[in-house]
């Protein structure tokens, strides 16, 4: 691939200290501002590579390299919420701008913003056993834009949410990232969701975890329903469904995907 990084990984593998082998010469080059998703059976090691991009686990071979963005210009948006119970949502966004000593008139212009963006006004001082589970997503999400990220990594966010809240985030997240042009490394198990929101969507194979396709989504943004009733959306969700079969199978990484 030749088009300019944001993030390379380079022959990227990990082996935990029983042996497993989590990623075994993962390759994979992500453009400024693209949109990208990692799908595959559980245990392929799909969290494992945001875990290593954002340095939360070392690598056992290769490396991570930096581009056009930072690594301080990172956020991460996990599988749970993770909200603090005994702190207001204003206080559970304010978390990463106390822990970098940003000063409280700029911190609470930032937090206003950062809710405004997903739509949570008027909520500053509500508690998350007052709200639902995609707003309680929406409270964790605030909390990684108030930093104003350039790469944004998120590990299955909508994955307990029901079909609705869930269709309805992806719409918001599709929106934020047409006006913020963040780059985005998104881990999910659902095809539709993968093909809905994705430029490219990468699929893994397990045992050891690697990358066995990366399928370009040449469909126009914004997209919308009716994208996902279209026949592009199936053939490209058909596309998607056959390289995972096939990977649950045991096909071997494509070979070309060696020479990045």
């Amino acid at each position: 691939m030749t088009f300019p990084s944001a993030i390379r990984l380079r022959h990227v593998g990990k082996t935990y200290a029983n042996g497993t082998v989590a990623l075994d010469d993962v390759n994979l080059a992500i453009a400024p501002t693209e949109f990208v998703s990692l799908v595959g059976p559980s245990g392929c090691g799909k969290s494992t590579v945001l875990r290593l991009i954002a340095g939360l686990s070392p690598l056992t071979t290769g490396d991570v390299q930096w581009g056009d963005i930072s690594r301080d210009r990172l956020s991460f948006v996990f599988q749970d919420a993770s909200l603090m119970p005994w702190a207001t949502v204003q206080d559970n966004v304010r978390l990463p701008l106390r822990l970098a000593g940003v000063p409280k008139p700029k911190a609470e212009a930032a937090i206003a913003n950062a809710l405004s963006m997903v739509d949570l006004q008027g909520y500053e001082r509500a508690y998350p056993r007052q709200l639902s589970g995609g707003m309680k997503m929406r409270v964790s999400i605030a909390r990684s834009l108030v930093t104003q990220p350039s790469l944004m990594l998120m590990d299955e966010p909508f994955g307990a949410l029901d079909e609705m809240t869930r269709s309805r985030l992806n719409s918001d997240i599709l929106h934020l990232w047409e006006t913020q042009r963040w780059t985005v490394v998104f881990v999910t198990h659902n095809i539709y969701e993968a093909v809905y929101l994705s430029q490219r969507v990468v699929v893994m194979a397990a045992r050891p975890g690697r990358i066995v396709a990366d399928i370009a989504i040449d469909a126009p943004y914004p997209r919308n329903d009716a994208f996902r009733t279209s026949p592009l959306f199936n053939d490209y969700c058909r596309d998607v469904a056959q390289q995972l079969a096939e990977a649950s199978l045991g096909m071997p990484p494509l070979a070309d995907l060696r020479q990045i």
